[in-house]
């Protein structure tokens, strides 16, 4: 499936609702005190939070153009970051994956490594994430369903060394990919980011430029609380792009713009399914064609 038709069926829910009346509302108008009062509710509702939808408002008034049309730059504007991996010039590519429990954070170290697994690049997987058995298991199948292998110790054991292990394999094995599963219990919110940074440094001992991306993952559906956990990380880690998941599941699909907007990360992944295959790397410019066709 081309990447218009994938984001056409899993915006589906978003589109059918806000964008769709957005769309309505905005075609061949310009912005007048009526049309801006609706558009304030409508994206407001659509979880691009009350700070981006003032942005958007202002930017607006500003083109005075063709109120859907400009919306569609504005949109543009905000998500386009350079959305492309920082792969290094020498494997392995060393990738960390951060967030709460429940975002469908290891599910998407899985995902990424089969993305990595199609372009024929070698993949190791470091279950990192040791207060979770379930965490384990479940990367060892996906290990087992994409060709990568799996590095992990008992649970319980210390995040940090099996972050060191996978690094020390893939280096003595010329691997092309390591992806590390990290733990998300934002309970014990300093006990975990003094963790990450663990992991952090000890990825760097073995390689001194590594990680070369960090990437955040947040669940769409869970709308503004992603965007507040969203912060809590990027005070603890150097949060290089994010993995956007459950795209498919929400109506709320403005989460997107606040999570651009507000954090000035790119959106690196979106996931819009649950099969392995729906996870895919962001391109703005098909996501605003998407969210904002007639």
């Amino acid at each position: 499936m081309g990447l218009f038709d994938f984001l056409k069926k899993g915006l589906q829910k978003t589109k059918e609702t806000f964008f769709g009346r957005v769309v309505k509302l905005l075609k061949g108008r310009k912005l007048d005190d009526e049309t801006r009062e609706e558009l304030e509710e409508l994206l407001i509702q659509a979880d691009v939070g009350v700070e981006t939808t003032e942005y958007i408002l202002e930017r607006l008034e500003e083109k005075n153009g063709d109120a859907l049309e400009s919306l569609k730059e504005i949109i543009l504007e905000i998500l386009n970051f350079d959305t492309k991996l920082n792969v290094p010039t020498k494997p392995p590519f060393v990738i960390m994956v951060v967030g709460v429990n429940g975002t469908g954070k290891t599910t998407s170290c899985g995902k990424l490594a089969k993305v990595f697994a199609d372009e024929g690049k070698s993949v190791v997987l470091a279950a990192a994430d040791t207060f979770r058995a379930a965490a384990i298991e479940q990367l060892k199948i996906w290990g087992e369903r994409v060709g990568a292998t799996v590095i992990a110790h008992s649970e319980g054991a210390d995040p940090a060394a099996v972050a060191f292990d996978a690094v020390a394999h893939a280096l003595a094995r010329n691997k092309d990919v390591v992806i590390i599963d990290t733990a998300g219990r934002l309970h014990t919110k300093k006990n975990l980011m003094e963790e990450l940074r663990k992991v952090h440094r000890v990825v760097k001992k073995k390689i001194p430029d590594a990680p070369h991306e960090i990437l955040l993952v947040i669940d769409a559906t869970t709308g503004q609380n992603g965007l507040v956990q969203a912060k809590i990380f990027k005070e603890a880690v150097d949060v290089t792009g994010i993995i956007l998941t459950k795209l498919d599941g929400t109506a709320k699909g403005g989460i997107t713009l606040a999570i651009a907007r507000e954090l000035g990360i790119p959106i690196k992944f979106i996931g819009v399914g649950e099969k392995a295959e729906d996870l895919r790397p962001f391109d703005p410019e098909t996501f605003v064609e998407v969210l904002l066709s007639e």
